[in-house]
């Protein structure tokens, strides 16, 4: 295996057969040692967390798989923390993409003049360019087009595709009693021009509340995993 990229929370291997090995690491993204999903930098390592959120993000992953939702995911390999993917090519230097179902965190920070904390929203779908110097700045589809990093068509295809995994995750947590209100996604281009899900879809990627109350991502895993 070849060292293609080293992330703040994984790596990425080249391999042989042309498909890619994720390595989950223990690190987390925060500020001063306290752990904060929506962070740029890395904060703080926490024993075996690569491996739980391996874990969750197989079960998503496998879920998906049933749903007839194509992803990057092959195989995983959870004692070694590492997940086998498909080739795919990303938008630009890397975009993220969020669905939200209530108003809360940098939504409303930024609309808070329009709508009401916790507002339910009707799967809202926004994306951002992966710039940690610039702090992830929101991008419309006509800013990506002239950008050169995605198509309308693309975009389309990237939201419908969004709402439809969010809807299956949504309903995953609501079995467990959970109600998601936001998930951040990241997406790519297969061999086949396809746009489809990549990298990962762990606790710390969502917020999710019980009863009005966000649940700790850590707590979540444990939910999740049945722990």
């Amino acid at each position: 295996m070849n060292l293609v990229y080293s992330g703040k929370t994984k790596d990425v291997y080249a391999l042989e057969n042309g498909n890619y090995s994720l390595l989950f690491k223990d690190t987390c993204t925060g500020t001063d040692g306290v752990f904060d999903p929506g962070a740029n930098t890395v904060g703080l390592s926490i024993d075996g967390i690569g491996k739980q959120n391996l874990r969750v993000s197989v079960m998503f992953f496998e879920i998906l798989k049933k749903a007839g939702i194509e992803t990057h995911y092959i195989s995983a390999d959870i004692e070694n923390s590492r997940m086998e993917v498909r080739a795919t090519k990303t938008f630009g230097q890397g975009l993220e993409v969020i669905c939200r179902y209530r108003a809360v965190g940098s939504f409303f920070r930024r609309y808070g003049r329009y709508v009401e904390e916790g507002q339910k929203l009707d799967a809202y779908v926004e994306m951002t360019l992966k710039d940690d110097e610039r702090e992830d700045p929101l991008v419309t589809v006509d800013g990506l087009e002239i950008l050169g990093v995605m198509s309308p068509a693309q975009y389309a295809e990237t939201k419908e595709t969004t709402r439809k995994i969010t809807a299956v995750v949504s309903e995953v947590l609501k079995e467990k009693g959970l109600e998601l209100y936001d998930i951040k996604f990241e997406f790519g281009v297969a061999d086949d021009g396809k746009v489809i899900l990549i990298d990962e879809i762990a606790s710390g990627n969502m917020r999710v509340y019980k009863d009005g109350v966000i649940v700790d991502p850590m707590d979540l895993t444990a939910i999740l995993l049945g722990e």
